[in-house]
């Protein structure tokens, strides 16, 4: 019986968290959002979205506040502090302002990236290794 009721929780919280979270356009939320699943936002949210999925933020969508997630994809604008563990995409009519930390960036001609920005994670791990298998290639070949 107790078994049971503990699976039922477990299948509901994974089904949750594959169903994307959408704002639609005219929809303007004022708060903090926290979430496990992928956004699509297409509306307004004034304050942090927190979330381990991809965030989506279509051409009438706009985000001011802090952002945090995986990977992130932008048509819309953004105003703010921007804290990703993964990729950020801008398409030709994004438009970003503020701070943002993440591992890659990936921008189309005609997007508009006005911030200050830091690319850590993999890519500092990946400056430093290649030299010292360099130079223990090198060291071998002699």
């Amino acid at each position: 019986m107790f078994s049971s009721d503990n699976k039922k929780p477990k299948h509901s919280t994974m089904e949750a968290t594959t169903q994307q979270n959408i704002i639609a356009q005219g929809t303007k939320i004022v708060g903090d959002i926290a979430s496990q699943g992928p956004f699509r936002i297409d509306g307004t949210v004034e304050g942090n979205v927190k979330t381990s999925g991809k965030v989506v933020v279509g051409k009438s969508g706009y985000i001011k506040g802090t952002l945090q997630g995986e990977n992130a994809d932008f048509e819309g604008k953004f105003s703010g502090k921007l804290i990703l563990s993964g990729t950020l995409s801008l398409k030709s009519t994004a438009h970003i302002e503020g701070e943002v930390h993440i591992t890659k960036l990936a921008v189309e001609p005609g997007a508009t990236f006005n911030a200050t920005c830091s690319m850590k994670g993999t890519v500092k791990s990946l400056s430093n290794e290649p030299s010292k298998p360099q130079l223990s290639q090198s060291a071998q070949s002699k």
